[in-house]
């Protein structure tokens, strides 16, 4: 998939989003690489960013940043299972759709309540599509994306044990809680969207 493609090649590039230089394009608000001096920046304000520069595109980008081979490879095998069952029942374009649409979802709920100016991983897009898989079976009764109802509960608790805290006490450092949860939500509500779609193309 050209998503975990580019994923690999970034977190490669940039050294899991050391260099500052590599992933500027990629980050949510336009960074002031003159600014840059023991490892703080200037950020831009999020006006000056989108309606100054007219860098639309960050809305989504920061799903390709990673900090870490754990947070890459996690995120990008998440991807790769979830993304070929969707790709495979639902096609390719409803699946590029979704996955814009929950990116654009989770960076502005992780930036907009988390507070947080740099930040970036594929798991708010992971989120969004479980999201998606959860609706469309529930509201189809049926078992499309093979997936065992273990992974949704799993999917609840632990973005439940983020807003708690309880993972940073195990090593998994700042989560992007905020994108987690705007992720899940942009799934449903895509998910939803789809449904009554389909439903009014079937009479």
């Amino acid at each position: 998939m050209p998503i975990i493609l580019i994923s690999i090649l970034v977190a490669l590039i940039s050294s899991y989003g050391s260099s500052v230089n590599i992933i500027e394009p990629l980050t949510f608000l336009k960074i002031d690489l003159g600014s840059f001096q023991n490892g703080y920046a200037n950020f831009y304000s999020i006006e000056n960013t989108y309606y100054i520069y007219n860098e639309w595109w960050r809305l989504a980008s920061p799903m390709f940043i990673h900090f870490s081979l754990t947070h890459l490879v996690f995120n990008c095998l998440w991807i790769y299972v979830l993304g070929s069952k969707i790709e495979l029942y639902d096609g390719h374009f409803t699946f590029l759709n979704l996955v814009i649409f929950s990116s654009i979802i989770s960076n502005l709920a992780q930036h907009f309540l988390g507070g947080s100016l740099l930040f970036g991983g594929l798991s708010g897009v992971i989120y969004g599509l479980l999201g998606y898989c959860m609706i469309i079976e529930f509201d189809s009764k049926k078992n499309i994306y093979d997936l065992p109802p273990a992974i949704y509960m799993f999917m609840l608790v632990w973005l439940i044990l983020g807003f708690l805290e309880v993972l940073n006490l195990f090593g998994f450092g700042n989560v992007a809680n905020y994108a987690h949860l705007g992720g899940l939500i942009s799934g449903i509500i895509f998910a939803m969207i789809t449904s009554i779609f389909k439903k009014g193309i079937k009479r």
